[in-house]
């Protein structure tokens, strides 16, 4: 039997269910992964121990460039005469793009935290193209769930292929307003928000959809 207290709660349910498909179902997750947000001055050495996915870092100052850390190569020399970045795989478009054709996509510039664990953390402000815009261009084909992204000494990491579109992710060319120095990879370099720094592929010259 329908009872007016049947009708509200049948109709608050129904309006929960509707603002939660209209979300994209995000509710839930959007609680189960909050992040912690760190206040301004909150010690490296502590940092450097946190996982980048539980940090939310937007308090944290911008680190000088020259106080950045390394790993991996540092010293991979790149013609820019004949470099290309190439775009393959499951794609309807593939692209072997010049790095003056790379500058000419609408840059992006992000701050974004890097994780070396146990040893550094850099919060940096970098500027590039977007990895989406990239795979818009490249236009990837139906079914497609990986993007393999490659650098020197046959360095990769897989991803996939909608964390562009949910995520800080980027091949940068510039950092704190500078450009690109070679230790930190220069042409460029994978900005992958969330991610542990060996996962920040350097001297980036290929991208595999799958």
């Amino acid at each position: 039997m329908w009872t007016r207290r049947n009708f509200l709660e049948k109709g608050l349910k129904a309006s929960l269910s509707i603002l939660f498909l209209s979300l994209g179902g995000t509710i839930s997750t959007s609680w189960a992964k909050a992040k912690r947000l760190l206040p301004a001055g909150f010690p490296k050495e502590k940092i450097i121990q946190m996982n980048p996915m539980d940090i939310d870092s937007q308090n944290l100052a911008i680190d000088p460039l020259d106080k950045f850390g390394t790993m991996g190569p540092t010293d991979i020399m790149i013609d820019l005469k004949t470099y290309r970045l190439k775009i393959a795989g499951r794609v309807d478009q593939p692209l072997a793009l010049s790095y003056d054709q790379i500058k000419q996509f609408p840059p992006i510039t992000q701050t974004v935290l890097l994780i070396c664990p146990g040893f550094f953390a850099n919060h940096g402000r970098w500027t590039g193209v977007s990895l989406e815009t990239l795979l818009q261009e490249a236009k990837p084909k139906k079914g497609v769930q990986f993007i393999d992204i490659k650098g020197a000494q046959e360095k990769a990491v897989r991803i996939p292929l909608q964390e562009p579109r949910r995520k800080k992710v980027l091949l940068a060319y510039r950092v704190n307003e500078a450009d690109l120095p070679q230790k930190h990879g220069f042409p460029l370099r994978l900005v992958l928000e969330d991610h542990y720094g060996y996962d920040w592929v350097k001297y980036v010259d290929g991208i595999e959809v799958s």
